[in-house]
């Protein structure tokens, strides 16, 4: 599921750069741009944003002020050249605060870190069609998820859904934190894992192959500093 961003500044050469940062990552996507804060202030109210790149410095209204006037807002990144309203805006809740230019390291930084925060915000359910019908389905419930060509097989210890959705498309949504990718066609929940025998994860009396070429990151993720030994 990508990240729909808006970008607001009143330099064209900065809007520019912010938008080939966001062309160059794969989960970005423009949800459209601003050269004023006051423009912002309508399209914000008229699309979804998830994440909101904000210069402080603009004609008529700051970007500040801007965030001030807004009952719900996105995700903020400051970009400015200014470092003096550090203080100001993290009074403001604003999630990073980045000084131009803009280095794409630390634009990818900020950004991989936003994903973080915003995939914790997501609910802790979720549904799919399956059956022509829509079935939630609690995130704490799913054992493991099952490529099945062009559909995925969701697995939980009540039963098996099967729907129409991308196994990699799925594999985004899932929190990295919770769940793994441990084959090609199987990410499995890490609180559900009951053993490992061999080239297998057990759990709830399924067997689920380890990939060869992923099994020592897989062996790494899942045994990180919970391993006893002598």
């Amino acid at each position: 599921m990508n990240l729909r961003c808006l970008v607001v500044d009143d330099e064209p050469l900065a809007r520019k750069g912010l938008k080939e940062y966001i062309s160059d990552v794969s989960f970005l996507e423009l949800a459209g741009e601003c050269d004023s804060a006051v423009k912002a202030a309508d399209l914000l109210h008229n699309e979804q944003v998830d994440i909101l790149f904000l210069d402080i410095q603009m004609p008529r209204m700051t970007g500040l002020e801007l965030l001030r006037t807004l009952p719900q807002r996105p995700l903020v990144i400051l970009t400015t050249a200014y470092a003096d309203y550090a203080v100001e805006s993290f009074e403001l809740d604003v999630f990073d605060y980045l000084l131009k230019p803009v280095s794409f390291e630390r634009f990818l930084k900020a950004v991989n870190k936003a994903k973080a925060a915003l995939k914790k915000e997501t609910a802790e359910y979720f549904f799919i069609k399956c059956d022509n019908k829509l079935e939630k389905i609690a995130l704490a419930e799913v054992l493991f998820a099952e490529a099945l060509q062009n559909y995925v097989a969701i697995h939980t210890p009540a039963r098996k859904y099967i729907t129409y959705l991308t196994f990699k498309g799925v594999e985004e949504y899932l929190p990295a934190d919770r769940f793994l990718k441990v084959h090609k066609s199987f990410i499995v929940a890490l609180d559900k894992i009951e053993s490992i025998e061999g080239n297998e994860v057990i759990m709830a009396g399924h067997h689920i192959p380890i990939s060869r070429n992923l099994k020592d990151e897989v062996m790494e993720k899942i045994l990180h500093n919970r391993f006893l030994k002598r």
